[in-house]
C-alpha cells in the first residue's frame, strides 16, 4: 500500500484529482454527523426525512440529462475546478438550512452537482490511467473513503469542544476551497472534451447488471452514511460523541481496502473481488442489526466497508471502457443506478423504519448485497483477468 501511495502522490495531476474524491466525502461526512440535529431542528420524522432525501436523486437525474450537453462544451478540468467549489457552498447552505424549503432546494442541487462532479472526476481518472499506464481508480476512490474517515473523526473532535455542525461545515468547506484553488493549474490542465454529443443509447442487459450492482453498493454506502448515526443514537443509545463511529469504521475499512485495491484487483480478479465483497457486506449488515452492543455494531460496519471497498472502482473502470460508448455515456448509465441506490436507499430505509423500526429496515441491505453477489457471478462483463476481447455493446449476457 505504501509503495502504491508514494507513486500516486508523485503524479501531481493525479493527486489533485484524488483530492477532489476526498472533497466529496469530507463534505458528506460532515453532513452525516449533522443529520440528527437537522432532523430535530426542522421537525422531521423518519418517514418525512426519508421522503425529503428523494430530492437528491431527482437532482441527480437532472444532472444525468444535462451531462452530455455540459461535457460536450466544457473541458472536464474546468468543470472539476468550479463544480467542487459550488458543491462546498451548497453543503454549507444545506446544513445551515433555516426552513424545510431551503433544505429541499439544497438537496436537489446537491444531487445534480454531485452527479456531474462524479462523472467529470471518474472520466478524468480513466484518461490518466491510459496516459500514465497504471491503475489509479481504486486509489482515487480510496481518497474518497479517507475523506469520510477524516470527516467523521473531525466531527467527534469538534462536537467534543462544542462546535456545532453549522460551523463545522464552514470550517471544512473553507479548507477545501483553499486547497482546490492551490491545485488550479493541475485541474485546469485536463482540457479534454469527454463527450461528442452522440445520442444516449438504451443500456444492454450487461450494463443493467453492472448498474444494479453499483446501485446496491451505493445504497449500502448511502444507508451507512445517512442512518448509522441515527441508529447508534436511537436504537443502540450510544453517547453523542460516538454516534459517528459506525460511519468512521466503515470509511476507514473502505480506505484501507481501496488503497490496496489496484494491486488486489490485478492479483485476485474483478469478479472474485465483487462476489466475495458482496458476501462480506451482507454478513456485516447481519452483524449490525442483530447486536445491541456498540463496539460489535462498529465491527459490523467495518465488515461492510471491507466488503464494498473495491466494488465501485471495478464497476467504474468497466463502465468507462464499454465499446461504442463515450466515457460520459458509460458512467452515466452505470452511475445512474449507483446514485439511485445512494440517494433513494436512505429514503426507502426511512419509510420501512417508520412502520417496522430501523433494525428491520436495515435488514433489507442483507438481501440486497446477496443479490449483488449473484448478479456479479452472472455478469460476463466483469472479468477476473484482463482480456483483449471486446464484448459488443448490445450483447445480452443473462
Amino acid at each position: 500500500m505504501i509503495k502504491n501511495i508514494r507513486s500516486f502522490i508523485k503524479i501531481k495531476p493525479a493527486l489533485a484529482v484524488g483530492f477532489l474524491f476526498a472533497t466529496s466525502s469530507l463534505l458528506f461526512g460532515t453532513w452525516v454527523a449533522s443529520i440528527p440535529g437537522i432532523k430535530y431542528k426542522l421537525g422531521f420524522s423518519d418517514g418525512s426525512l426519508g421522503l425529503s432525501l428523494l430530492l437528491s436523486p431527482l437532482g441527480a437525474i437532472s444532472g444525468m440529462f444535462l451531462s452530455t450537453r455540459i461535457f460536450s462544451k466544457i473541458p472536464v478540468g474546468k468543470w472539476m475546478f468550479y463544480g467542487y467549489i459550488i458543491l462546498c457552498f451548497i453543503m454549507v447552505l444545506q446544513i445551515n438550512s433555516v426552513n424545510r424549503l431551503m433544505f429541499w432546494v439544497c438537496l436537489y442541487c446537491f444531487g445534480g452537482v454531485s452527479f456531474l462532479n462524479g462523472v467529470s472526476a471518474n472520466a478524468t481518472v480513466n484518461i490518466m490511467e491510459k496516459k500514465y499506464d497504471r491503475l489509479m481508480m481504486s486509489t482515487c476512490h480510496g481518497m474518497y473513503s479517507l475523506g469520510g474517515a477524516v470527516s467523521a473523526g473531525l466531527a467527534v473532535l469538534l462536537f467534543s469542544v462544542h462546535i456545532n455542525s453549522g460551523w463545522q461545515i464552514v470550517i471544512v468547506a473553507a479548507t477545501i476551497i483553499s486547497v482546490i484553488i492551490l491545485s488550479k493549474k493541475y485541474l485546469l490542465g485536463h482540457n479534454d472534451i469527454i463527450h461528442s454529443r452522440s445520442d444516449f443509447k438504451l443500456p444492454s442487459l450487461t450494463i443493467l447488471g453492472i448498474s444494479f450492482i453499483c446501485m446496491v453498493s451505493f445504497m449500502a454506502e448511502g444507508c451507512v452514511a445517512d442512518w448509522s448515526a441515527i441508529y447508534f443514537k436511537e436504537v443502540l443509545h450510544s453517547p453523542k460523541a460516538l454516534i459517528s463511529l459506525g460511519y468512521a469504521g466503515f470509511s476507514l475499512a473502505m480506505t484501507i481496502g481501496r488503497l490496496n485495491g489496484d494491486t488486489l484487483i490485478s492479483k485476485v480478479g474483478s469478479k472474485k473481488i465483487v462476489i466475495a465483497g458482496s458476501l462480506l457486506a451482507s454478513l456485516g449488515f447481519l452483524t449490525v442489526v442483530t447486536t445491541s452492543i456498540v463496539p460489535i455494531a462498529i465491527l459490523g460496519y467495518i465488515m461492510v466497508g471491507f466488503g464494498c471497498c473495491c466494488t465501485v472502482p471495478v464497476l467504474f473502470r468497466a463502465s468507462a471502457n464499454i465499446p461504442g460508448l463515450s466515457s460520459v455515456e458509460g458512467f452515466a448509465m452505470v452511475t445512474t443506478g449507483g446514485l439511485i441506490g445512494f440517494l433513494t436507499g436512505p429514503s426507502i430505509i426511512g419509510f420501512i423504519s417508520e412502520k417496522a423500526g430501523l433494525s428491520k429496515a436495515l435488514s433489507l441491505l442483507i438481501l440486497m448485497t446477496l443479490l449483488a453477489g449473484v448478479a456479479a457471478w452472472r455478469n460476463k462483463f466483469i472479468l477476473n483477468k484482463p482480456t483483449t476481447e471486446e464484448l459488443p455493446y448490445d450483447e445480452q449476457v443473462y
